[in-house]
């Protein structure tokens, strides 16, 4: 069966077209665009109408891919900032327009924090070697973070986004903004961890555009190669030294860096912070030494569920 899964979060929208049965999926069409929909939504409560448009113009190029595949399900997620936005029904509006014309009645669907994590899960560990596990993942995207095991799930209120609105103003970001950031970070992490008990976890796995950038860096990638990303593993002293110069260059700076998509370059000091800040955390509470990447992630749980989807869009 040819799915289309779409994930709409804070800081891009993303596609993923495949061939999917019960356990496999062969891509298709694998895209993201970065159209930053929860553009001032953590200070104002509301989508930005130029935000709205952006995602508008990605998403009808993703519905001309999907009728040109011959997409037969689809399902649109749409996760943190359409959690918080209080004019949501704009958004909707437009989505249900598009993807009626793919399959009659489909529409964008807000999903918990909990489902969120639920779906990363399932697409992140589905090329693990199960001798790997327990496994704990870690969706790190632009309004929230999702911290899954296979027996809990928390999602944060903290992501690269938000965080950069909220503490990180000055570029490169001041001592005083870095520390408050930090201060932030913490106050939400505490509770992900003590919902999520991860002392027993054997892998930490990474998966979302901040952390398949810096492994990309890590590697010494010229360009981004999700195929050289996909299944590399990081030590945590490594990440750390990428974090620590990410967080302290300029936006030109980190344009320049080969594998650096342009939408990314202003909020990833942010999530490099998250990430430091997760390291720590299972260093101490699980004794890791290393990050596993993966570039499968919600986009293939939500692909894999089509297929045990009941008739219907």
């Amino acid at each position: 069966m040819r799915v289309a899964a779409v994930d709409c979060g804070t800081n891009s929208i993303r596609l993923l077209i495949a061939d999917a049965d019960e356990t496999t999926l062969t891509d298709v069409v694998r895209e993201m665009v970065v159209v930053r929909l929860g553009q001032g939504v953590d200070a104002t409560g509301q989508f930005a109408p130029e935000a709205i448009e952006r995602t508008r113009d990605a998403l009808a190029g993703y519905v001309q891919q999907m009728r040109a595949h011959g997409v037969e399900r689809v399902r649109m997620v749409a996760t943190s900032a359409t959690r918080d936005a209080s004019n949501r029904d704009d958004f909707f509006s437009m989505t249900a327009d598009l993807l009626g014309q793919v399959v009659p009645g489909a529409v964008a669907e807000v999903i918990s924090g909990e489902e969120e994590a639920a779906l990363s899960f399932r697409g992140a560990v589905g090329d693990l070697d199960p001798a790997d596990g327990p496994f704990v993942v870690t969706d790190l995207g632009g309004g929230s973070t999702e911290i899954v095991t296979d027996a809990a799930a928390y999602s944060a209120n903290i992501g690269c986004v938000r965080l950069t609105e909220h503490c990180l103003h000055s570029d490169p970001p001041t001592a005083d903004e870095i520390a408050a950031a930090e201060s932030f970070i913490d106050e939400r992490l505490e509770p992900a961890f003590a919902a999520v008990d991860v002392s027993a976890v054997r892998t930490w796995v990474g998966v979302a555009g901040t952390l398949t950038t810096i492994a990309a860096l890590d590697l010494g990638l010229p360009e981004y190669d999700s195929v050289a990303i996909h299944l590399s593993r990081h030590g945590l002293d490594d990440v750390e030294r990428v974090c620590d110069r990410l967080v302290a260059a300029t936006r030109a700076e980190r344009l320049a860096l080969g594998p650096m998509h342009p939408g990314r370059a202003d909020v990833i000091g942010g999530g490099s912070l998250v990430t430091n800040a997760l390291a720590r955390e299972f260093a101490s509470r699980a004794h890791l030494t290393e990050m596993v990447v993966s570039e499968h992630d919600i986009l293939d749980g939500i692909a894999l569920g089509l297929v045990a989807a009941p008739d219907g869009p």
